[in-house]
């Protein structure tokens, strides 16, 4: 839930509170299994595409479930163009 705060207050443009909370949540995970997949998602959010893709291949080598939703997650549609996530589809074996 505080990824998808994070996510909400990036693209509302209150980026000092989703600053605050991204420091939370990476925090929290040090503590417990945070899924490096909607990480990516909150770096998308900032802007910061390099990091999303990052935690996107973390996403894989940590075997996210969320990486099932690859394909269809909206709040990924920047990163699309991206060499390295068309490449992912296919580290997965995701069908055509």
């Amino acid at each position: 839930m505080v990824s998808a705060l994070v996510h909400a207050n990036a693209l509302s443009g209150n980026l000092d509170e989703a600053q605050k909370l991204l420091a939370q949540l990476m925090a929290r995970s040090k503590k417990q299994d945070v899924s490096p997949f909607y990480i990516a998602i909150v770096y998308v959010a900032l802007g910061k595409k390099d990091l999303a893709m990052n935690w996107l291949e973390n996403a894989f080598v940590d075997r996210s479930n969320g990486l099932v939703f690859l394909k269809v997650e909206p709040e990924l549609d920047p990163l699309r163009a991206n060499p390295r996530f068309i490449a992912l589809p296919q580290k997965l074996n995701f069908p055509n």
